[in-house]
């Protein structure tokens, strides 16, 4: 048939148009599978908000190796410090909520950093909860030279003490600042003033020096220097005792009522991010936890594997904010 016949002219159009959408059905079709591609089916990066080095580096270190199995994909770790954890975490709230950036977030940024950064513009429960990777009862502890030995020795010879005495804390604002203002209010409130340092390296340096008397900080902290006889533990603030002091006896043993806390570290996700990603990695995590190798050198360190579900971890996160913020307010503590 000649293409200058008119009859031929509509068919060769319909013909042209099934080619074209066939062709674009055939383009169309690695589109859909990439978009449907099942997560992850890339590298994951997980954010710590500090330097390496420190329990939340060493938490998200732990479960790293595990969650890449359990995932099937590389886990990368990423330190970005500064401001207290808040620099990480803001830029975990403003990715993608795409599964492919998680943030190790710990007590800090996301339940006392809020009340004690006065131009803080973020707000960390808006972030979803994934599961919790450990936690650290809080130890006080005391110079050797101090003559208690648990709760009541102590609060005796601080009232007793004309002028009070002084307390060191890993930075002001921080949460064994936090914690032991919270524990002097539970004592009758006697005079004991911050020393704020640079972190719990300088703190417990010049702690070891009897320039103070006492802080509070992590077990898995503390316990270097307890075992090594240069300081001595009086109270743990979990609900059971610390595996790395099991003499030392839990705040609720003591009599101290209402004072049951831990330093904890979990996985957080920018909101929005999908449930079905969120339960994977939640199952993830746990079974890198199940592991007896990983849970013997958390444990080893002075921490408690975490556990628990989804939902204890979230109201874990609350509970702590309420509780810190109350804290704060009532003491008038910043982080500057």
């Amino acid at each position: 048939m000649s293409p200058d016949n008119p009859a031929a002219r509509p068919l060769s159009r319909r013909l042209a148009l099934g080619a074209g959408l066939g062709l674009g059905a055939g383009l169309a079709l690695p589109i859909a599978a990439r978009a449907q591609a099942p997560w992850p089916s890339r590298p994951i990066t997980l954010v710590v908000g500090f330097p390496p080095g420190g329990q939340t580096d060493f938490a998200a270190r732990m479960v790293q190796p595990g969650l890449g199995t359990a995932l099937g994909q590389t886990v990368v770790i990423e330190n970005r410090g500064g401001a207290g954890g808040n620099l990480g975490t803001e830029a975990v709230m403003r990715a993608r909520p795409d599964g492919y950036t998680l943030l190790a977030g710990n007590s800090s940024p996301m339940a006392i950093n809020p009340h004690t950064f006065p131009n803080m513009t973020i707000n960390p429960l808006d972030m979803v909860p994934i599961g919790l990777s450990l936690q650290s009862s809080m130890v006080l502890c005391v110079h050797p030279s101090v003559p208690a030995t648990n709760v009541q020795e102590f609060a005796a010879w601080v009232k007793a003490q004309r002028g009070g005495i002084n307390y060191g804390t890993a930075a002001a604002g921080s949460l064994s600042h936090c914690a032991m203002e919270l524990f002097r209010s539970r004592i009758g409130s006697p005079t004991m003033e911050s020393v704020p340092y640079r972190g719990s390296g300088p703190a417990i340096q010049d702690f070891i020096a009897n320039r103070f008397s006492a802080m509070f900080d992590g077990a898995s902290v503390m316990a270097p220097f307890v075992k090594a006889g240069q300081l001595r533990a009086i109270l743990v603030t979990g609900a059971n005792r610390s595996p790395a002091f099991p003499d030392v006896a839990t705040s609720a043993e003591q009599g101290l009522n209402d004072f049951t806390f831990t330093a904890w570290i979990g996985l957080f996700a920018p909101k929005g991010t999908p449930d079905d990603i969120i339960r994977k990695v939640y199952a993830a995590q746990n079974t890198a936890l199940q592991d007896a190798t990983l849970r013997e050198r958390i444990t080893t360190q002075g921490d408690e594997p975490g556990s628990g579900t989804t939902e204890e971890f979230a109201a874990m996160v609350r509970r702590d904010h309420a509780l810190w913020g109350e804290v704060v307010r009532a003491n008038n503590i910043t982080a500057t």
